[in-house]
């Protein structure tokens, strides 16, 4: 393969390649690079947000590179302050432990074994000792570490900064100094860490990495960041009909970014299913498309048919859950708004909240998704109503 065409592939969903041409330079060598991307071990799941940064390694793995999973359990117990408006409580080395396991054994399905190095910065960085930790910490001045974002607004709002917090990218940085890595890879959050990498590697007389940068995913309500904090993530280990009914549920635009991020197909590929849907096909069942996809990486071929054939029963052919409470709404004589019969119904707690979860993508009626918020139910309609997951009404309007 060429250059240019490893490019186009590295490209591909990448937010930022800082320095492109660096990069260009490094390929041109012929030589395999190492790639790192580092993850703390702080909970013991992995979700599909995190899975967008070990696919781009799967991808430089695909084109004959080395990949270096990182687990950072030493920096787990320091906790990462990315983006946090308060000091995180630290894991102790048996919950980073039992974490870090439950890690590889979760990125091989995806990765490699064969070709993946998995490696752990505590092996360098408790050899480097108090003198060592000292001297790091004088490659960098407070002044530059407040230019972060997160650690600016909090000083200025009067939230306290932990010192212990200030080490978390120069230990990240010196990750990149052990591993001599070429290429490190990271979400747009960890940009300033990333950085402190390339100045740190600069510092020690090694060509700086360059850094690769890959958006943060959005969860299930296409707005927020993928968080189980937030509960709107899709986890790797979800049982196979739960992830299947999790993909089919997000919006059909957002099916895009998935597919982009998370899909395997080529981007030709990808470009013919958004032609079939253009042409008037049903985005649904394109979506079935990208369900089956990562269900089977996850679990197994059948069990992404079995839960596909599942989801298809449930929604299409009328097996909705045997317990669904009726209820008769009255109208004025020209039917009922969507919204107010979702509040009505008691499936929503007003008609705003109604609304909101309609541009969400979470209400059905009779299993197919809806996304006009002026729809109205007309008088005699008698539909099945869904709000997320669980919560289901027959309604009948008078």
């Amino acid at each position: 393969m060429s250059v240019q065409e490893s490019l186009q592939i590295i490209r591909r969903g990448a937010e930022e390649i800082l320095v492109e041409a660096e990069l260009e330079k490094k390929l041109k060598r012929g030589k395999p690079l190492r790639i790192k991307a580092g993850f703390d071990p702080t909970a013991p799941d992995l979700h599909l947000g995190h899975t967008v940064l070990i696919n781009k390694l799967r991808q430089f793995q695909e084109l004959g590179h080395e990949i270096l999973f990182l687990i950072g359990d030493f920096t787990g117990m320091i906790g990462d302050p990315t983006g946090k408006s308060q000091t995180r409580p630290p894991l102790t080395p048996e919950e980073v432990r039992d974490n870090a396991r439950s890690y590889t054994d979760q990125v091989f399905k995806i990765l490699d074994p064969d070709r993946t190095e998995v490696v752990f910065n505590s092996t360098w960085m408790n050899e480097i000792g108090a003198a060592g930790m000292v001297q790091l910490a004088a490659r960098h001045t407070v002044a530059r570490m407040l230019e972060r974002d997160d650690f600016s607004k909090r000083y200025k709002n009067g939230q306290p900064i932990a010192i212990h917090e200030f080490l978390y990218p120069l230990i990240q940085g010196w990750d990149s100094v052990a591993l001599k890595s070429d290429v490190e890879l990271g979400g747009t959050d960890q940009k300033f860490n990333l950085l402190v990498g390339r100045q740190l590697q600069e510092h020690e007389g090694i060509e700086p990495q360059v850094v690769l940068t890959m958006p943060i995913l959005e969860g299930l309500d296409g707005v927020q960041k993928m968080s189980k904090s937030l509960g709107n993530y899709i986890g790797i280990t979800d049982p196979p009909d739960e992830m299947f009914g999790k993909i089919m549920s997000i919006s059909d635009d957002l099916m895009w970014r998935y597919f982009e991020l998370l899909s395997f197909r080529s981007l030709q590929q990808i470009e013919d299913l958004r032609s079939r849907v253009d042409a008037g096909g049903n985005p649904r069942d394109v979506k079935f498309e990208l369900g089956v996809e990562l269900v089977s990486r996850f679990h197994s071929a059948d069990a992404a048919d079995a839960a596909r054939q599942a989801f298809v029963d449930r929604f299409q052919k009328g097996a909705m859950p045997d317990d669904i409470p009726e209820c008769s709404l009255q109208s004025d004589g020209e039917g009922l708004a969507i919204a107010n019969a979702l509040k009505d119904a008691g499936l929503v707690g007003s008609t705003s909240e109604g609304i909101r979860m309609i541009k969400q993508g979470a209400v059905r009626i009779d299993g197919d998704k809806i996304a006009d918020r002026t729809l109205t139910l007309g008088v005699g309609s008698d539909v099945v109503c869904q709000v997320g997951k669980r919560k289901f009404a027959r309604i009948k309007v008078r």
